[in-house]
């Protein structure tokens, strides 16, 4: 299957172009799906807009089952106490304490979970574009399995608890900071708190940061936000720790699903990727527009 010769009126042979469906550069359709492209701004744009506004709204429309929340609350509140491993109610009583840490720890709670993923999906578009979709992918099924745990496993957090002694930060000192305290409850499901997404996303930008940052202060601070996260929702009583377990084992199935989608982890994808049409110039195909004009 080569190309053929035709001869011309002036004798000289030339060779006739093979039509399209014969090129061996051809990919199928999943093919391409799963080759990292550079993306387009706008589209990226949309799709994080209505990802985040769907998966909000199917949060927030998981059935509040209260009851169950609390008694599954009280549960892992005792096995923690049998196990020695209860620590919460000492850090939630201790920063309290400190009225402009915690009203801090409020602030951090409510917006650096969006804000700081949302720079890094920015930064990863712009410096590491062949490595966006397959680290964007992880994100978004990190937050997929997320939205099955709040529906089988409704949990109430520790300051919603009727016997735990947990201060709710956020409604002692009057600050906004959770859309699950005060005037602002009835806007979220309060019973969704295993797991913590503020882990899960909070890992995701540090490890992000950490693998991909060229600059040694940097990729300290990548470390150190998930940490950091993790004492804040300790502390303001909007998770048990074991919720943040609950996040990191979401963000490692996102990491699987990614691997598998891309034949590689996502970090270690090339940093750069033509665009489609230095691609499909390389690959020997011809674009559309050209071809219809011969």
């Amino acid at each position: 299957m080569g190309d053929t010769t035709v001869t011309t009126p002036s004798g000289r042979q030339s060779a006739a172009r093979r039509p399209v469906a014969d090129e061996p550069a051809e990919q199928s359709v999943l093919s391409r799906l799963r080759t990292p492209r550079r993306p387009r701004f706008w589209f990226e744009i949309l799709l994080i807009a209505v990802s985040y506004w769907t998966y909000s709204l199917i949060r927030n429309a998981v059935p509040e089952q209260k009851q169950e929340a609390l008694s599954n609350a009280d549960w892992i509140w005792k096995a923690e106490q049998r196990l020695g491993i209860a620590v919460e109610d000492s850090v939630n009583h201790a920063v309290n304490s400190v009225k402009w840490l915690v009203v801090g720890m409020n602030y951090y709670y409510a917006t650096l979970h969006f804000v700081v993923t949302l720079g890094v999906l920015v930064w990863l578009y712009r410096r590491h574009p062949g490595r966006y979709a397959a680290t964007r992918l992880v994100l978004f099924a990190t937050t997929a399995v997320a939205l099955v745990g709040y529906y089988f496993y409704p949990l109430a957090p520790p300051r919603l608890m009727t016997n735990g002694g947990f201060v709710d930060t956020v409604l002692v000192h009057q600050t906004w900071g959770s859309m699950a305290s005060g005037d602002l409850k009835h806007m979220s499901n309060q019973y969704a708190a295993m797991p913590s997404m503020h882990i899960g996303w909070s890992a995701w930008c540090g490890l992000t940061i950490y693998a991909l940052a060229s600059v040694p202060w940097a990729r300290v601070l990548g470390l150190l936000y998930p940490a950091t996260t993790l004492v804040v929702i300790v502390a303001t009583a909007n998770h048990f720790w074991l919720d943040a377990v609950g996040g990191l084992l979401c963000l490692t199935f996102g990491y699987l699903v990614a691997r598998a989608w891309y034949g590689a982890l996502p970090l270690s994808l090339p940093r750069w990727v033509p665009s489609e049409r230095a691609a499909a110039a390389a690959a020997g195909r011809v674009p559309k527009a050209v071809e219809e004009a011969v």
